[in-house]
């Protein structure tokens, strides 16, 4: 008897315990096993992390949240002249006649115990102006009409004419690179300069020469003609992805994978592979003065290739490699190819400056 009413407490206290606990937990079921963890979503830090530390990561795999939703198409920050692509606004892409203006600025150091350290130092910055930016893709400065610098939004269109690019003010109208020598373009707009915006990020910068210009409307955007311009006036929708091709930093070619001629495909096995040179002939490129090449990727240089090494490689260009074409036996991936008809020095390949911040 005493055994039965110590079980009967004993699920009368364990019955109270439980309602006690759906009370606060709303029913919260039990842990039997743990559920898998979500995929981290392709925009997020954590997604970002994984495929940044990826050895086959390249940026056509991830699209910052900014960039969805239909402005993904300014991912790549184009140059345009009167609607024709000349080149993209990369770091590792820049004509190597821009060179950078350096800016002095206090950067943080060691400060020791006991002694007059100040706790900074001096240090620099980089910066490149735009007028060096038009001369370098081969525009004459003084027969530029007009330059706009699109931001994240149309409203935000920086509009200077030629006569504000060539003034005074326009020595000091600059871009910088969210990472120093990588990542997003940045301008920084002198006071009262052109039509005085400021955006917070370049998405596509468009020189016109002989074409017209088309007016920024307030609340209304860009306007050409009575029509509204929702890409690139004069071509269309912006160019995203492919590889650029430099010869001497003029853009000669742009191979994209949809593109590419079956015709042409050196494997006898039917993969997906071209002759580089083959195919930069055929797209109407005058090859006879390279002596070298260098591949960029992740906005870097990386390999160089002799004349001997370039006149015999083939590439691939799978499904699979986007945003890149993977050359040779070795599969070395490039994101671009510059061409050079004159050896580069190794001071001259595109680096970091130990003093940079």
């Amino acid at each position: 008897m005493l055994h039965l009413r110590a079980f009967v407490c004993f699920a009368i206290l364990a019955f109270g315990a439980a309602g006690c606990g759906d009370k606060d937990s709303h029913g919260a079921p039990a842990q039997a096993s743990a559920a898998p963890a979500p995929a981290p979503a392709s925009g997020s830090a954590q997604a970002k992390k994984q495929l940044s530390s990826d050895e086959d990561y390249d940026k056509e795999e991830y699209i910052p949240a900014e960039f969805k939703s239909g402005a993904d198409r300014w991912r790549d920050t184009g140059i345009y002249v009167d609607g024709k692509f000349v080149g993209l606004l990369a770091w590792a892409e820049l004509p190597m006649s821009v060179k950078p203006v350096w800016v002095k600025v206090k950067a943080s150091a060691p400060k020791r115990y006991g002694t007059n350290d100040t706790g900074w130092r001096w240090a620099k910055e980089r910066r490149y102006r735009f007028r060096d930016l038009v001369e370098g893709v081969g525009v004459d400065l003084a027969k530029v009409k007009e330059i706009h610098v699109y931001g994240p939004k149309f409203a935000n269109t920086i509009v200077a004419t030629g006569k504000d690019l060539r003034s005074k003010k326009g020595e000091d109208f600059l871009f910088r690179f969210g990472g120093s020598v990588s990542g997003k373009a940045i301008p920084e707009v002198p006071e009262n300069f052109g039509n005085g915006k400021s955006p917070d990020k370049i998405a596509s910068v468009i020189i016109y020469v002989e074409k017209t210009p088309p007016v920024l409307e307030r609340n209304v955007g860009l306007v050409l003609d009575g029509e509204l311009q929702e890409g690139v006036p004069y071509f269309g929708t912006p160019l995203r992805g492919g590889v650029r091709v430099y010869m001497d930093d003029r853009l000669v070619a742009y191979i994209k994978r949809q593109d590419l001629p079956p015709a042409q495909r050196t494997s006898a096995a039917g993969e997906d592979q071209w002759s580089l040179f083959d195919y930069l002939r055929s797209r109407g490129v005058n090859l006879d003065t390279v002596v070298e090449g260098w591949l960029v990727r992740q906005e870097k240089w990386h390999e160089k290739l002799g004349r001997a090494d370039l006149e015999s490689i083939w590439f691939e260009a799978s499904p699979q490699a986007k945003g890149h074409i993977e050359l040779g036996e070795k599969k070395l991936k490039a994101q671009a190819i510059i061409l050079r008809s004159r050896p580069v020095a190794m001071g001259e390949v595109p680096a970091p400056d130990p003093e940079e911040l």
